[in-house]
C-alpha cells in the first residue's frame, strides 16, 4: 500500500481510506520509534470498538505500545502471521505488517482521520 494514500490518526495508526473492511497498522514513524518489535498481543475473537479504543499491544526491545482503533466498528481479523514474525511490522509496516481489519460501523465518524501530508506535520513538530 502506498503510505500517501492511507489515512492516519495522531496516535500513529494508519487505516485504508475506503471500504467496509479496512486494514489497520502502525506508521513507519511509529515502528521506527519503537525499535525492533519482538511481540504482538492480540485479543481473542472479534470485538466491537469505538474510535480510540485499545485493540492490541506491540512490544519492542525499547518499549511497549498500545494500538488503538482509528474508527468505530468491529475488529474482524488479526494478522496472525505477526505472532510468529512480529518483525514484519518493522520491515513492512504498510504491507505484511498490518495488524488488524476493522469492519467500519455505519455512519462512523472519520473526522479525526488525516491525510499523509497532515500526518507528516504531526510527526515532524
Amino acid at each position: 500500500m502506498d503510505p500517501k494514500q492511507l489515512k492516519y490518526v495522531e496516535t500513529h495508526e494508519w487505516i485504508e481510506p475506503s471500504g467496509e473492511r479496512r486494514k489497520v497498522g502502525i506508521s513507519d514513524f511509529a515502528q521506527d520509534q519503537l525499535g525492533d518489535i519482538v511481540y504482538v498481543e492480540f485479543p481473542e475473537g472479534e470485538k466491537e470498538v469505538r474510535a480510540g479504543d485499545e485493540v492490541c499491544i506491540v512490544e519492542s526491545t525499547k518499549a511497549t505500545g498500545t494500538v488503538y482503533a482509528p474508527v468505530a466498528g468491529r475488529i474482524v481479523a488479526y494478522n496472525k502471521a505477526l505472532e510468529d514474525d512480529p518483525g514484519r511490522i518493522n520491515s513492512s509496516p504498510f504491507e505484511a505488517g498490518w495488524l488488524f481489519e476493522v469492519q467500519v460501523a455505519a455512519g462512523a465518524d472519520e473526522s479525526r482521520l488525516m491525510g499523509y501530508d497532515d500526518y507528516q506535520k504531526v510527526t515532524h513538530e
